[in-house]
């Protein structure tokens, strides 16, 4: 009776949680069909919980695949006597979605004599659609520290999504000096958001 009593009551409680418990610890000896089976099981709730923090279904698609590979390695990780083992791989699910929240860099809306020095008709439509708030002064003091060409870049690569090599061809600039530009600008334009 003592040892009953010893373990978890909910891993004895719940068929589910000792079957999970149970492809837990197969994970962790690397067995690759307990992995299918755990993701089976698994990826529904998994999937809801990340939608659910995301708000978007291929980021939460992209995110429950950053999530499975962490239980993969971590699965030796798991004590049964900490907490269920769902409860266990939903908290990995909810902290990486909230990493990847925080990682995300809202757009910021720039007032019309900053996005006019910016020589490019297409920005002004992505600019005006931007978010605006509090960042919206500190950015605009940033972006204006920087050189034209930094700043042509920055917005090239960040507000319509172009490669270095297209930057250049649309600067008609060197490839080496566009990447210059680009990680001086991101380095400049950090430091200043930071103080």
């Amino acid at each position: 009776m003592f040892e009953a009593q010893s373990r978890p009551l909910t891993a004895s409680a719940e068929p589910e949680s000792e079957a999970v418990e149970a492809l837990l610890r197969r994970c962790a000896a690397h067995d690759r069909k307990a992995f299918e089976e755990l993701y089976r099981i698994a990826a529904p709730r998994l999937l809801a919980c990340l939608l659910a923090i995301l708000r978007k279904r291929d980021l939460a698609e992209e995110a429950l695949q950053d999530v499975m590979v962490r239980v993969w390695q971590r699965a030796g990780q798991y004590d049964g006597y900490r907490g269920r083992p769902m409860a266990w791989l939903v908290s990995i699910a909810r902290y990486h979605a909230i990493d990847q929240l925080r990682s995300r860099r809202p757009l910021v809306a720039l007032d019309d004599g900053l996005a006019a020095t910016l020589d490019d008709a297409g920005a002004l439509a992505v600019i005006d659609a931007a978010e605006s708030g509090r960042t919206h002064l500190a950015l605009e003091r940033c972006l204006g520290l920087l050189s034209p060409e930094q700043r042509r870049c920055l917005v090239l690569a960040y507000s319509h999504g172009c490669s270095h090599e297209e930057i250049a061809s649309t600067l008609a600039s060197p490839l080496g000096t566009v990447k210059s530009w680009v990680r001086r600008g991101l380095t400049a334009l950090r430091r200043c958001l930071e103080t």
